[in-house]
């Protein structure tokens, strides 16, 4: 199976819409990323039904994760906001990993459901 996994701030404030907005900016980013990378792999989680898991993280998880994600080679995409409603330039919202096997993404299986 595949799956993509989202990791959303909790801890910033952000309301239910903004969260949303920025898990769906992270989702399409790693996506796109990971068509050009590992196109065989899309297709076979598109044909699968596109999976995605939204769990919670701190900042410093995300950076963990992404790092992580990085040094396996898994696509992943970080979101950094705009600034242009409730949250500083620059601050970091949401990270995408995958799609990917859901065995190789175990290590977020840690992080609650948002």
């Amino acid at each position: 199976m595949m799956k993509q996994v989202i990791i959303v701030r909790s801890d910033i404030g952000m309301s239910g819409g903004k969260a949303a907005a920025q898990v769906g900016h992270a989702s399409l980013g790693a996506y796109k990323k990971a068509k050009r990378m590992f196109p065989e792999k899309v297709a076979k989680w598109e044909r699968a039904g596109e999976k995605k898991v939204v769990v919670r993280g701190t900042l410093e998880e995300m950076l963990d994760f992404k790092r992580w994600a990085d040094g396996e080679g898994i696509p992943s995409y970080m979101v950094s906001d705009a600034g242009l409603t409730q949250l500083e330039p620059g601050t970091v919202t949401a990270l995408a990993l995958g799609p990917e096997e859901d065995k190789k993404l175990e290590p977020t299986g840690r992080l609650k459901l948002l």
